[in-house]
């Protein structure tokens, strides 16, 4: 919708600029009158009945333009009707005093009273300018009537006033007329436009913040628009030059030399699957392709989580019954391993028999708790005291060779997040990262960084180990329920972090540092 106030502001735009011609236009006549006076051209036109009363009038009249238009100068031209109205009526004076002085309307003066008046009827409202119309009509009707009583005019002089005094009021509704068509017009102009830049800003702001990733590439592949989710999703800048970026642009020059495919794949910079969509956008300078990014990683985790909802309701009601066996077989094999009567050969065996038990016993309560995860409550916190307190709890539980450094910016951070299932997501990630730097330098080692990334618009948690990271090979299976590179480990750890991190519309993935560390991070929602 349009601003009233906007309107205003540009029709008193329009109003000075014509208070600023006019006065100009006021100068120039004075000064104009004064020169044809002096010169050979108007001699005997002009100031020949009464030459001192035109050149006193003028000279009067010439300093009182120079000074209005200082004074509008200073006032930024802004002044009121009052003093628009004074003005016009010194004018209509001014210029029966010469007309007078020149001897009558045969000098031709008279018509420049119309322009004063049509200066009137758009500077003032229709009752104002009809006002001065009929003062002019007026003055120029007495004047003739004033020399036809002393003997100096002619009837024929009283039907020219006449014809004057309507060609004014003729000329002045005219003008009155078409200035309010034009004023009209130029509102509903100025509505329109701001209206189309109400709707573009609104656009924006919704291809802004749509989920899906939107760019526009011009004819010179270079990027016209790119959104937050594409930005996201793409993990670069496409206004740097760089080996992803210009895979992005050799996909959509292929697409142009071969429009048969509407879509193509494409690998981001997190390791993601992109699918790109293309379609054209036609405009006066050329052609221009526009391209919609989706995560082909979300569709397919969208379908997988159907086949785990219904496979979870299984897989918990199968570990509730074998729960109780195998608390059986383990307390059956702790009371074993106390009998004085067995041999140090079936010890070993029987503590087999207990920490696999364990281990059996871990993966059925991860299997529960997912079967159980309540949906999260994300709120604001201030990330950077819930990290240093979640530091303070993290080495309470642990042993003292364990190492968990913290980096945090100057500025606190803030995210959005559910407090007990991000203290779950951080501890699985620490211990991930605590164990594999044990595997690597043999010391357990995991450093916490917590930091605002400006490109990305959001908030990230670094978790970094000093391991090599994971395989290329394994980069794709990572997040996979049960799926681990460790003889005792349940591979439930990361699926459930991943699944946790969703919940609270944050994203979860494996990349390298900027000091080239192996790290999981953490992107919170913008």
């Amino acid at each position: 919708m349009s601003n009233p106030s906007s309107i205003r502001n540009t029709a008193s735009l329009q109003h000075h600029e014509l208070l600023r011609i006019c006065a100009i236009y006021r100068l120039a006549i004075a000064l104009v009158l004064l020169g044809v006076f002096y010169s050979d051209i108007g001699a005997g036109a002009l100031g020949g009945h009464l030459p001192a009363l035109f050149l006193y009038t003028v000279l009067v009249y010439t300093i009182l333009n120079f000074s209005w238009l200082v004074f509008l100068r200073q006032k930024a031209y802004q002044v009121g009707t009052g003093q628009i109205g004074l003005i016009l009526g010194c004018d209509i004076l001014v210029f029966l005093l010469l007309i007078e002085a020149s001897g009558g309307l045969n000098s031709g003066l008279g018509y420049l009273l119309l322009v004063n008046c049509s200066i009137g009827s758009i500077l003032l409202d229709r009752r104002m300018s009809a006002f001065f119309a009929a003062i002019a009509s007026l003055g120029v009707i007495g004047l003739q009537l004033y020399n036809l009583i002393s003997g100096q005019g002619t009837s024929q002089d009283i039907v020219a006033a006449g014809g004057l005094g309507l060609l004014l009021f003729a000329t002045v509704s005219a003008l009155q007329y078409l200035s309010a068509r034009i004023r009209s017009a130029n509102m509903r102009a100025d509505q329109q436009s701001r209206q189309a830049a109400h709707l573009q800003r609104l656009a924006q702001q919704i291809i802004e913040r749509m989920g899906t990733g939107v760019i526009v590439m011009g004819p010179s592949s270079q990027p016209e628009l790119i959104n937050r989710a594409a930005r996201q999703l793409l993990g670069y800048d496409l206004h740097s030059e760089g080996e992803q970026s210009d895979s992005l642009r050799h996909a959509i020059r292929a697409w142009r030399n071969n429009s048969n495919s509407s879509s193509r794949p494409l690998q981001s910079e997190t390791g993601s699957e992109l699918q790109l969509n293309f379609t054209n956008l036609q405009h006066e300078n050329g052609c221009s392709t526009l391209v919609f990014v989706e995560d082909n990683r979300k569709l397919a985790e969208a379908a997988q989580k159907l086949k785990l909802a219904s496979l979870g309701h299984l897989t918990a009601s199968i570990a509730h019954e074998v729960r109780n066996p195998l608390s059986a077989i383990s307390h059956a094999a702790q009371l074993l391993s106390e009998s004085p009567q067995l041999r140090e050969e079936d010890h070993h065996l029987t503590d087999i028999i207990c920490r696999q038990s364990q281990r059996v016993n871990q993966i059925i309560e991860n299997v529960m708790q997912l079967s159980r995860r309540k949906v999260g409550d994300p709120q604001e916190h201030n990330l950077t005291d819930w990290l240093q307190q979640f530091i303070q709890d993290f080495n309470t539980g642990t042993n003292s060779g364990d190492q968990v450094q913290l980096e945090l910016p100057k500025q606190p951070i803030s995210a959005q997040f559910d407090t007990a299932q991000l203290t779950q997501v951080m501890t699985n990630l620490t211990d991930n990262a605590l164990h594999h730097s044990q595997i690597a330098t043999g010391k357990r080692l995991a450093v916490i960084s917590a930091y605002y990334n400006r490109e990305r618009a959001c908030t990230q948690v670094d978790v970094k180990d000093s391991g090599p990271g994971v395989p290329e090979a394994h980069k794709s299976k990572v997040f996979e329920p049960f799926f681990t590179t460790s003889s005792s480990g349940s591979g439930l750890g990361l699926y459930i972090a991943r699944e946790l991190c969703e919940t609270n519309k944050a994203s979860l993935y494996h990349c390298r540092s900027v000091d080239d560390k192996s790290c999981f991070r953490v992107e919170f929602v913008h």
